[in-house]
């Protein structure tokens, strides 16, 4: 018998559960962290093909006149550069530089879709709907009525063949186009975090089970597996992606974080702006880094960095990478500290880690198309 739970659910929990996934409190919702092992689903979607059901995500629908206005003032990236079919990452900041959230931006033919984490649904929907303007933009949450789901290794395309209209898997990367998958009317996004070829699948909650039904049966012949919270959570950071809450929050800027190709500050009058331009004048204070370990101790969120003794900066993400098998990590150091080979240490309890700045990505073999 199943235990009762506040937790949101995913039209997907009973697949999990049958799965065999450990189910988890994730932003709220009840998500597989895992279901054979990380190291396996890891590898999984670096040699083939995996399977995660991301539905925890917020979808916002922009519509109106004034819509690209809007988004333009919220966000730091230049939203009027989008073609119809095209999506872009952004920060969203606070007028003091500091990131709300990062996300994705969607131009459809006639609106936008805004894409956010999970954790900051109802954060980002109550910060944008402050900046709505008073007349020519009407904003919804579509959240609750959205599924996603994301096919994602170098065998994606051929799971989809067949069952999605040829000109999606001719897309580029962050390019989409409206279609069916299994029948079902969705968003056939060319997108993903690990670094790998995939597509990213948004239609109505209610098709869930058709669409994961026939996900399963076409990916059989692929190798398709099953990919949890752990193994997304290694891929992304073997790129060098970003975790909100971890790498970026309200307290660090797009600049710090090494973003400032999506701040456009040829566009005038977004929010941070001018705290952004300050910053930029100024100088960089701190910057996030890439770092490998020798060894198997692995660096952890909040562990202290430090360079000649001194307390330098942070850790912000942490792993053992099953692709390059040696600890890598991310965090704040100090400006001068940045350069690549520069020698660090981890405080891991009393033990001191020797580290080095690395370029990232950390992983440079993805299959992802440009």
């Amino acid at each position: 018998m199943t235990a009762p739970t506040t937790l949101k659910r995913t039209p997907f929990t009973e697949f999990h559960r049958a799965a065999g996934a450990k189910l988890v409190d994730f932003a709220g919702f009840e998500m597989p962290v895992r279901y054979t092992g990380d190291v396996r689903e890891h590898q999984a979607v670096r040699t083939g093909v995996g399977l995660f059901d991301i539905t925890h995500m917020g979808e916002f629908i922009v519509r109106g006149e004034g819509a690209l206005a809007f988004l333009d003032q919220v966000v730091t990236n230049d939203v009027s550069s989008l073609a119809v079919g095209q999506a872009l990452y952004s920060p969203m900041c606070r007028p003091d530089g500091g990131i709300v959230d990062d996300l994705l931006v969607y131009r459809y033919a006639d609106h936008y879709m805004v894409v956010v984490n999970a954790s900051n649904m109802a954060k980002d929907f109550a910060w944008m709907q402050q900046q709505l303007p008073a007349t020519g933009v009407t904003f919804e949450n579509h959240s609750d009525s959205t599924a996603l789901l994301a096919v994602q290794g170098p065998k994606a395309a051929e799971v989809l063949r067949g069952h999605v209209p040829d000109a999606a898997l001719e897309l580029g990367y962050y390019r989409f186009m409206p279609g069916p998958v299994f029948g079902v009317e969705a968003t056939l996004s060319r997108t993903g975090y690990t670094g790998e070829d995939g597509f990213e699948l948004y239609f109505p909650m209610e098709h869930g089970v058709k669409v994961w039904e026939g996900l399963a049966a076409a990916g059989a012949a692929h190798g398709l597996e099953l990919i949890g919270l752990g193994a997304r959570d290694t891929l992304r950071l073997e790129m060098g992606y970003m975790l909100y809450g971890n790498d970026i929050d309200d307290t660090t800027s797009p600049l710090e974080a090494g973003l400032g190709w999506t701040v456009k500050m040829a566009k005038s009058g977004f929010t941070g702006r001018d705290a952004l331009a300050k910053q930029k004048a100024e100088g960089l204070k701190r910057k996030l880094v890439g770092f490998q370990l020798d060894g198997r101790r692995v660096p952890r969120h909040g562990m202290a960095i430090f360079s000649g003794g001194r307390q330098v900066g942070h850790v912000t993400s942490g792993t053992f990478s099953p692709s390059l098998e040696r600890p890598i990590g991310m965090g704040y150091v100090e400006t001068g500290l940045t350069a690549s080979g520069t020698a660090l240490e981890i405080q891991a309890g009393t033990t001191m880690l020797p580290a080095r700045v690395t370029a990232r990505p950390f992983y440079t073999r993805g299959s992802h198309r440009s």
